[in-house]
């Protein structure tokens, strides 16, 4: 009897089509059957042992919210047996000018423990959603959230932005310690780190299997980008630190690894129909018994040149433009020539901001790494970048390298001809009779939300659309003390000052913009929402916190209009 091992995962949506994943213990046909009569059905196809499946449903009507369930072999596996959640449902948008998109985001999820014991962390800010939208007018809901908090369906995300870090495969829970310990001498290096595609499989199980969150993927549709720790904490940060790696005898299969498992679990559901039906590589996996030779192939041809592969893309949401942009491994190292993009990426980046700009009314830039930081730290990361390529000489080099990896100076700044593409790309984007109303960029990373808003030099011309950074981070993690002072600080007058003087050590000159701080800064598990109707845009922030008695609940500490 084949069992729905992980999943189903809502993906892509449009108004009359929709893309559903899963993953089962053995070769099937998976089926999706909607209460409409539509059905979509699709083999799996298997790497490194597992067999997967995604299956698109075509037929859909425009404006509606349609329950479905998975069939296996024509035994049904989805909804669960004595599930407390709604079915889980399809909404297709209904394509009318004036229909709103509430886009939901965050980054930095490390999986929540079992249910019933304690959360170092306190609670999941996707956890809560789940509940709080699953909630039933019989009073009947999942554990944990707290009797008084309901999010009513009208305010339900209609899309689930994930920035990065899906999973921790350099930071593995007790329980995942105790799984890798029963496979293999945790003194061996990567040691209590995940090593191989079947470990990184377990990490995914640890993270989507969560009752909550497994019904909410079920029902929101969602887009992803990976960040450093879905690989390894500062992954790709400097030439020298991938040659280092490069030298160890378990990197090769970590990092084939980690995009493998990051290509089928994640890569793939953020493409659309037709962009699924032109991938060659997709065609290849699900052409042969056994994918795995294929995919490891690619992995190792990205992995050494990453201009021969693309792990961006764009998707279009009525008259919302979103772009998600790979930050980590489409990276240019050498100092002489560090970039944040390759040529491609930042060619492909160009064409897709400014091409129709009339057939758009907000523009959003997904990177997981903020475009714009506290001053304090991007001063300091530029000075960093600085001193690094030998502004100093070689000892304040060898400092600087050391000082990249300890404090994590790889934003945008740190790739200052990059930020100032980035910043100029902005620019154009937002000018002009034809210009969105919001060009937006959507961060994560920094583990604390915050809104920024830059102005420009009296010299150039103002944009006509409203420019933001909106960073939101993390989904349900934790921030040292001493790190969330420091970004209070990075912030105030006396850390722009201090920035200041950084920026005169490492020679870096002026600089051609200035932001300031519009909201937050925030600290906690959290997520942002926007929502977008026509050129209107709205933004609310919501934290998870417990409430006294038990329980937790998303309580909105921001809620304003950006455009009306």
């Amino acid at each position: 009897m084949t069992r729905l091992r992980l999943g189903p995962l809502l993906r892509y949506v449009d108004g009359t089509a929709a893309t559903l994943w899963v993953e089962t213990d053995r070769p099937c046909t998976a089926e999706v059957r909607c209460a409409d009569g539509t059905t979509g059905r699709e083999p799996t196809f298997q790497v490194a042992g597992h067999h997967y499946a995604l299956v698109p449903v075509g037929g859909l009507t425009p404006g509606t919210d349609t329950a479905y369930e998975v069939f296996l072999d024509g035994r049904q596996v989805w909804p669960l047996p004595d599930s407390p959640f709604p079915p889980s449902t399809i909404r297709t948008p209904s394509g009318a000018e004036d229909e709103e998109l509430r886009l939901s985001f965050g980054s930095c999820r490390w999986a929540a423990p079992p249910s019933g014991e304690h959360d170092p962390v306190g609670p999941d800010a996707l956890d809560i959603l789940a509940a709080e939208l699953a909630d039933r007018p019989d009073g009947v809901r999942p554990d944990g959230v707290h009797p008084d908090s309901v999010r009513p369906d009208d305010v339900r995300p209609d899309v689930l932005v994930l920035l990065g870090d899906q999973v921790y495969a350099d930071m593995t829970s007790k329980a995942t310690k105790s799984w890798l310990a029963a496979r293999r001498d945790l003194r061996e290096p990567p040691g209590a780190q995940v090593a191989d595609y079947e470990e990184y499989t377990h990490l995914y199980y640890e993270s989507w299997l969560d009752p909550e969150v497994r019904w909410l993927l079920s029902t929101v549709p969602s887009c992803m980008i990976f960040d450093d720790h879905d690989v390894i904490d500062d992954w790709n940060t400097s030439a020298s630190w991938l040659a280092e790696m490069r030298a160890t005898p378990w990197w090769n299969e970590r990092i084939l690894s980690g995009l493998m498992s990051y290509w089928v679990y994640q890569h793939l559901g953020n493409l659309t129909p037709s962009q699924l039906a032109a991938d060659k590589l997709y065609a290849q996996v699900r052409a042969t018994p056994d994918g795995t030779d294929a995919l490891r192939t690619f992995a190792a041809e990205a992995d050494r040149d990453p201009a021969r592969t693309r792990w961006s893309y764009r998707r279009d949401f009525g008259r919302v433009r979103l772009l998600m942009v790979d930050t980590r491994a489409a990276r240019v190292l050498e100092e002489s020539e560090r970039e944040m993009l390759d040529a491609e990426e930042a060619a492909w980046l160009r064409e897709q901001a400014l091409c129709e700009p009339e057939s758009s009314d907000h523009l959003l830039i997904g990177t997981s790494l903020p475009w714009l930081l506290p001053h304090l730290i991007h001063e300091a990361e530029g000075w960093n970048a600085a001193l690094a390529r030998g502004e100093r000489g070689p000892r304040w080099a060898r400092i600087a390298e050391d000082l990249r990896r300890r404090s994590d100076l790889e934003h945008w700044a740190a790739f200052p001809r990059s930020f100032e593409a980035l910043t100029e790309l902005i620019a154009e984007a937002g000018t002009g009779p034809d210009a969105p109303a919001t060009v937006c960029v959507l961060s994560g990373d920094v583990h604390h939300a915050y809104a920024a808003e830059p102005s420009w030099p009296a010299d150039r011309r103002t944009p006509d659309a409203r420019i933001l950074q909106l960073t939101c981070s993390p989904v349900h993690n934790r921030i040292h003390r001493s790190v969330k002072w420091g970004f209070r600080f990075g912030w105030s007058k006396a850390g722009r000052a201090l920035g200041r003087r950084f920026a005169r050590h490492g020679r870096l000159g002026g600089r051609t913009l200035e932001w300031r701080r519009t909201g937050g800064p925030w600290f906690g598990n959290q997520l942002m929402t926007l929502s977008l109707r026509g050129r209107s845009s709205r933004l609310r922030l919501d934290q998870a916190r417990r409430v006294r008695g038990g329980g937790a609940r998303l309580e909105t500490v921001e809620d304003r209009r950006l455009t009306s």
